[in-house]
């Protein structure tokens, strides 16, 4: 599998890679490649990880499909995409901007907004003058921010004849009308072993003012339906770093309230995924998740019967499934992972990623509280 894309949507013709209009953290630009698959630029440490993958972990992780390669065009106005060839280099697909904007528009369902002319700040990207950061009625700007500085970078630091190898990952938020998103930075480090002391320092001072250090997890990204009003309520990682423990447990609940109320439903199914990711953390010796996120995902489609307080006029989609508490939990992100044969750690860690654990712990312990009205 690895070397070539197990994927032909279509056979001898060009995929242009999309932004991922529900990437809600992380800097790395995920790209959707059809409605199952997203694909990241590939990490050779983290391409090992997949490769070497624990069996009781694939529950948890996104599955691994393989690797496309890609190229950068340019066309007459300057505008920038990227091609995967999962076949031959022939028959382009050629798309005009507007294309493309009504192919992001056509992915998100509802009165979802999309907003590509957003401006952003370098010190933090969704803050108003007075320094907070407004609730944003659209799906989550972050990985258009991310996507356009990534072809930024190639464009200058590469020709368009380079080819990019990507990883080819599972769509984990496919089946969801409206995909609600939690991105959690997992443990209390979050540099890698071969990270540079200015880069270690920099990484420490994040962890110690944030709730990583109190709490081994802090908030990466988050966007939440708005059964309400139809728009998603976004938040990005410089929100998350400010927050207190206090804050974080308020943020939690935020994320799990759609508009009208709390969704005290998914508690139980969320936190059983939990601890059953606590489990099989504690028994993989070795590894050590540095800097990856752990998404909680839910859909912002409340079941029928607790719709009644929401203004009907709303275009909900049909429900999937008769599951009406439907919750998944999944880790990304092992650009930074070690463990015991990775090439990337000749010296290998001792036991269980402590660090994880404990934030995991928290994690837990602070959903239980909200189950239990605390």
């Amino acid at each position: 599998m690895v070397g070539q894309s197990p994927l032909s949507p279509g056979e001898g013709r060009a995929v242009l890679l999309e932004p991922f209009v529900h990437q809600v953290g992380g800097h790395t630009s995920m790209l959707r490649y059809d409605e199952h698959t997203v694909c990241k630029p590939l990490v050779s440490q983290e391409l090992s990880f997949y490769e070497s993958l624990p069996w009781a972990m694939r529950q948890f992780t996104p599955q691994y499909k393989g690797i496309v390669s890609a190229h950068l065009k340019k066309d007459s106005l300057g505008n920038l995409t990227l091609m995967a060839s999962p076949g031959t280099e022939h028959g382009l697909i050629k798309r005009t901007h507007t294309q493309v904007t009504k192919t992001l528009r056509d992915s998100c369902s509802g009165k979802v907004l999309l907003r590509t002319d957003l401006q952003y700040h370098a010190d933090s990207l969704l803050e108003d003058a007075n320094g907070n950061q407004p609730e944003r009625k659209s799906y989550n700007p972050w990985g258009l921010h991310c996507h356009r500085q990534h072809l930024n970078r190639m464009c200058s630091k590469h020709n368009e004849n380079k080819l990019h190898q990507f990883l080819l990952l599972e769509n984990v938020v496919s089946k969801y009308s409206y995909p609600c998103i939690l991105d959690l930075k997992m443990g209390t480090r979050q540099h890698g072993d071969d990270a540079s002391e200015e880069k270690k320092a920099r990484h420490i001072k994040k962890c110690e003012q944030s709730t990583s250090a109190s709490l081994g997890v802090r908030v990466c990204g988050m966007q939440v339906y708005q059964a309400d009003t139809g728009h998603f309520l976004c938040k990005d990682k410089y929100y998350g770093r400010k927050l207190s423990p206090e804050g974080f447990r308020q943020t939690l609940r935020q994320f799990l309230c759609t508009g009208n109320q709390l969704r005290a439903e998914l508690l139980e199914p969320i936190i059983l995924r939990l601890k059953a990711l606590l489990s099989v953390i504690r028994k993989q010796s070795s590894y050590r998740f540095y800097s990856s996120s752990l998404l909680i995902i839910y859909d912002g489609q409340e079941p029928k019967e607790s719709t009644a307080a929401v203004d009907h006029h709303l275009p909900f989609p049909k429900t999937h499934g008769t599951n009406p508490a439907r919750v998944d939990v999944r880790m990304i992100d092992f650009a930074h992972t070690t463990f015991k044969g990775s090439k990337s750690s000749p010296t290998p860690h001792d036991g269980p990623d402590h660090g994880y654990i404990f934030g995991l712990e928290n994690l837990i312990k602070i959903l239980q509280n909200l189950s239990e009205g605390k």
